[in-house]
């Protein structure tokens, strides 16, 4: 599995043409406690930068935009009652919701973890 991250704070892992997508470490360390997970519906057909999904917290509502074109599958269930699953484990149990990639070529517009870091270490 390849892990990419964008400049919005979003990470996806992908697996085949399956993407289970996510924020940042740094993001949810940004937006402090998390109160509220809007997550999209699946089914939903999403391109790639569109806004699919909103993270309240105590700090700040914040729009969370997907890195891939493709349908989403699934989303995270657990995070309706647990929000702050995000906040203790962001880049793994905290994950938003998985898609089906339509085209893995969008891939090639993200960060790996290095650039990723490297563009964090920027801020």
């Amino acid at each position: 599995m390849s892990r990419y991250f964008t400049r919005d704070h979003e990470w996806i892992e992908v697996d085949g043409d399956t993407g289970t997508v996510g924020i940042t470490d740094y993001a949810q360390t940004q937006l402090g406690d998390i109160t509220f997970v809007e997550l999209p519906a699946a089914g939903s057909e999403v391109k790639q930068g569109d806004s699919v999904s909103v993270v309240d917290s105590v700090k700040a509502a914040s729009d969370i935009y997907t890195p891939v074109s493709g349908e989403v599958t699934e989303a995270n269930g657990e995070l309706e009652e647990q929000p702050e699953l995000v906040n203790s484990d962001a880049e793994s149990d905290g994950w938003l919701f998985r898609i089906t990639i339509a085209n893995t070529g969008e891939l090639g517009d993200l960060m790996d973890k290095s650039a990723y870091d490297a563009f964090v270490a920027e801020l």
